[in-house]
């Protein structure tokens, strides 16, 4: 029963919640998906000090939790840049601390998952467009990539996500999305705490079980396209 009015009567605040929950996986995506494109590139270079640089990133990235890396970029950031008058209130706040640091995360993924992508394009492809004339940046721009994305699609739908539901990390600075709207409501009525979390983990399960659907129906019609 408690449940049910936890999530009658707190319809607005998760709604507005939810709506902070993915706009900053959306956005943190964005830029993710930029930096995947260039370490992903970076990655696949003949030049050996832009592979080491991808490598050096993924390998910071994906060898350290996200919290900690929060808590880099939102107060050691911070505290180093604070001599040049940089305070995150001025850009942003938490929001744009919390997009940063997602973005960083998910970016290594991202690498990976394009570097993957660009790995499983025959090489033939590529050496059939530079005996054409065409530079490389060219051939991976016009030949590689495209094919490429429609492999990567599920990856990066399911990296999608992954970035939505490490969202709730993101709370630990304040953001007001799903996880940190739980806890302002359960500090405020401690005899629904069960309810309250059970709705937060309601409204998590919906847009993740529509996304993994999305992922389903992509990687099919991806897999009949081949």
């Amino acid at each position: 029963m408690e449940f049910f009015q936890v999530l009658t009567n707190s319809v607005g605040t998760f709604m507005a919640a939810m709506g902070e929950t993915v706009k900053l996986a959306i956005v943190a995506l964005i830029a993710a998906s930029v930096l995947g494109v260039i370490f992903g590139l970076f990655t696949v270079s003949k030049i050996r000090i832009l592979e080491f640089l991808s490598q050096v990133y993924v390998g910071i990235i994906r060898g350290t939790p996200l919290l900690v890396q929060t808590f880099i970029v939102y107060y050691g950031l911070a505290q180093v840049l604070r001599p040049l008058g940089f305070q995150w209130k001025l850009i942003g706040g938490p929001f744009t601390a919390g997009a940063v640091a997602l973005s960083l995360n998910a970016g290594a993924y991202m690498a990976e998952i394009i570097r993957g992508g660009i790995e499983a394009v025959d090489k033939g492809q590529m050496e059939a467009a530079r005996s054409l004339g065409l530079s490389y940046s060219k051939s991976m721009r016009k030949i590689v990539l495209p094919q490429a994305f429609f492999t990567m699609l599920p990856a990066i739908i399911n990296q999608f996500i992954i970035t939505l539901k490490d969202t709730s990390l993101i709370s630990i600075i304040g953001i007001r999305e799903l996880t940190q709207n739980g806890k302002i409501l359960a500090a405020n009525s401690a005899n629904r705490v069960m309810a309250i979390w059970l709705v937060v983990a309601v409204y998590y399960l919906i847009v993740c079980t529509v996304l993994s659907q999305v992922a389903k129906i992509v990687e099919r019609k991806v897999s009949h396209g081949k």
